[in-house]
């Protein structure tokens, strides 16, 4: 008997755009913590030019703002995310998060098959 597995990938779209995803959370929470969106793409290994096209994505699909960008001053400028950026974030986790333990709790049903 083979081993089954369960496959899913969520992601919330507006209209018919991708607002954000498993990529775009990982890419927002790497800004989040490196205060810096070349960075944060170094460190994902992502492109600056692509990560900086998934952000304008998600600014242009969000009803807010969900990254905001400095440039020059003493501190050298830096990307941060906004409150409401945070929340977008939090909630596509914790519905991610619950996906997977309806998944896994379904899951279970194959064993009596």
């Amino acid at each position: 008997m083979s081993d089954y597995k369960i496959k899913s990938r969520i992601w919330i779209e507006v209209g018919n755009n991708v607002l954000v995803g498993e990529g775009r959370v990982r890419l927002l929470k790497e800004i989040e913590a490196q205060g810096s969106l070349s960075k944060a793409a170094k460190n994902i290994g992502m492109s600056y030019k692509k990560a900086w096209t998934l952000v304008d994505a998600v600014n242009k699909s969000a009803k807010e703002a969900v990254v905001t960008t400095s440039v020059g001053g003493q501190k050298g400028g830096g990307t941060v995310i906004t409150p409401y950026g945070k929340g977008l974030i939090e909630a596509f986790e914790r519905i991610n998060k619950k996906c997977w333990e309806f998944l896994d709790q379904e899951f279970e049903t194959l064993n009596g098959i």
